[in-house]
């Protein structure tokens, strides 16, 4: 089994796609228009194989919550992401060599930046 993608659900298609595009970074794989007033939108963040997609006549309800985008580095994630308009909240770190910084989409879906140092002890 792969996880490749992740549902959301989004009020503006357009406005979804501004903000992960170009301000997270994501590619945009697909952006297509199948028919009765359906629109599928894809994107996948940079070295990922699992993607999100959302658009119209898609996914409704509650938005997702705390999404993982592994980085090697959070604080120079988090750098780019605020450079590029993304309000990101403070790194913590959570001992054992796990650091976290956390954003949301303008539709409420949280994400963290998950960075896992090298010889980080983790919960069996």
């Amino acid at each position: 089994m792969r996880l490749e993608l992740i549902p959301l659900p989004v009020a503006d298609v357009d406005r979804s796609i501004a903000f992960y595009r170009d301000q997270v970074g994501f590619t945009l794989d697909h952006d297509v228009s199948p028919g009765n007033g359906m629109r599928v939108v894809q994107l996948t963040p940079p070295g990922s194989s699992c993607s999100i997609a959302f658009g119209t006549g898609m996914v409704g309800g509650a938005p997702v919550s705390n999404i993982h985008l592994v980085v090697d580095d959070v604080e120079q994630a988090r750098a780019t992401l605020l450079e590029r308009g993304v309000d990101v909240g403070p790194v913590r770190d959570m001992g054992g060599g796990v650091r976290y910084a956390f954003f949301a989409d303008p539709d409420g879906t949280s994400w963290a930046l998950q960075e896992i140092r090298p010889g980080a002890s983790l919960p069996q």
